[in-house]
């Protein structure tokens, strides 16, 4: 009678992840664990793997760079669900940093300016990153001390609400600075207070009438 084998068809997630199961497990000798998180020893794959059939689930190699190999018996799409489970979850963790840009002019006027400052100022208090930039346009060039003015007026003005990463600097034609949040700007809102609830009344006493 010939013999049969049947091959684990290959997942695009593990496929992604270079995770080996099953048959593709290539080293000689692995440490197995066991669904109970027992140790089975150092067993050649094929043992392993026979002993995961007979629970009806599937031989996973957790630690390739171990020696040898450490693999673990357990329901491969479950440990796929519960790995994904975990990293989406570290991801939500991480704050995203975001760089916003506020453009000026050399002549910006006062109105414009204030607009902006304010902008910078609300995007670093979200948590943001502010690039503060101004473009200098023909003859602006001879008078580049004049962007610099509107620039550190800017820091100036923003104060505690961010702190400088990059001191304004020319590249080509644009003088930008780079204004990361203030550490006070970062701390969370109070919460409301509940109100206390009044005191009960005095109790009433009664009199004798003579």
């Amino acid at each position: 009678m010939p013999r049969i084998f049947w091959r684990t068809p290959i997942d695009k997630r593990s496929a992604k992840q270079f995770i080996r199961i099953n048959e593709r497990i290539r080293a000689r000798e692995v440490r197995v664990i066991d669904d109970a998180g027992n140790q089975l020893g150092i067993l050649p794959p094929f043992e392993a793997l026979k002993i995961a059939r007979e629970r009806g689930l599937d031989l996973v190699e957790v630690s390739p760079n171990a020696v040898p190999p450490v693999c673990r018996i357990q329901d491969y799409g479950k440990f796929l669900y519960e790995k994904d489970k975990s990293e989406r979850a570290a991801r939500k963790k991480q704050k995203i940093i975001v760089v916003k840009e506020v453009k000026f002019s050399v002549t910006v006027d006062e109105h414009d300016y204030q607009t902006k400052k304010n902008q910078a100022v609300r995007f670093l208090t979200e948590g943001d990153k502010v690039k503060a930039s101004l473009r200098f346009k023909g003859r602006q060039m001879a008078h580049r001390e004049l962007g610099y003015a509107i620039i550190n007026r800017l820091i100036q003005d923003i104060g505690d609400a961010g702190t400088v990463e990059f001191m304004p600097r020319m590249e080509g034609t644009t003088l930008h600075a780079i204004l990361a949040p203030g550490k006070k700007e970062q701390q969370a809102a109070k919460k409301p207070v509940a109100p206390k609830a009044p005191p009960p009344p005095p109790a009433a006493q009664s009199q004798t009438i003579q």
